[in-house]
């Protein structure tokens, strides 16, 4: 792979990394209930679930999710119901006294939840397919510039991830009164279920 090539995908990459999205989200609101702890399982969920998705779009899934409306119809309810869910526990999310930390919640959980809404997202897999090409040498061999892109995409996307987890982590200072808490967190569910909702009310492009 030209370095040239590389370079331009890693720059396309941050860019579109930088969008905040649900994964976004989510990692703002595990960092700012629960502190700078949070940021190794949700940046570890966030790079498996990138992980998992350019996997599968490069071993054909995106293709498939392309041509088939039953398997991208399926996958787009049941992501969009889950980022729904979470919407609603965060929105529901109880309160911490000042001084006081947030309901502990298993790192493992938070993993979970950070793979789930990053990987279960057909969208991303089709972009995946669209955009990974245009950055393909085909006089080269395909599958060492494949592997070079999925490693640095979910490189970039775990630095992503780590510095709002960082950032929120560190704004957590300034967010301790009850009415700022509960506001942040129906911010961050209202935005995970609108996300959700347009998630499942986009056409196929």
């Amino acid at each position: 792979m030209l370095m040239t090539s590389w370079l331009a995908f890693a720059a396309a990459s941050c860019v579109l990394l930088l969008i905040p999205g649900p994964t976004v989200l989510l990692v703002v609101s595990y960092a700012l209930g629960h502190g700078r702890r949070s940021s190794i399982a949700t940046v570890a969920g966030v790079a498996l679930g990138d992980l998992t998705a350019m996997t599968a779009s490069m071993l054909g899934l995106g293709a498939l999710l392309a041509t088939s409306a039953g398997v991208f119809g399926a996958l787009r309810w049941i992501g969009a119901a889950y980022l729904i869910y979470l919407g609603v526990r965060l929105w529901r999310a109880p309160v911490a006294l000042a001084g006081t930390e947030a309901a502990d919640v298993p790192p493992r959980r938070m993993l979970l939840h950070a793979f789930a809404v990053t990987a279960l997202n057909p969208k991303s897999i089709v972009f995946f397919v669209a955009f990974v090409p245009q950055f393909l040498d085909t006089a080269r061999p395909l599958a060492p510039q494949m592997a070079a892109m999925v490693a640095t995409f979910v490189g970039l996307a775990a630095l992503n991830a780590f510095g709002y987890a960082m950032l929120a982590a560190g704004a957590r200072r300034f967010i301790r009164r009850p009415a700022t808490q509960r506001a942040v967190n129906r911010a961050g569910g209202g935005f995970l279920i609108g996300a959700g909702v347009l998630a499942a009310t986009l056409k196929r492009a």
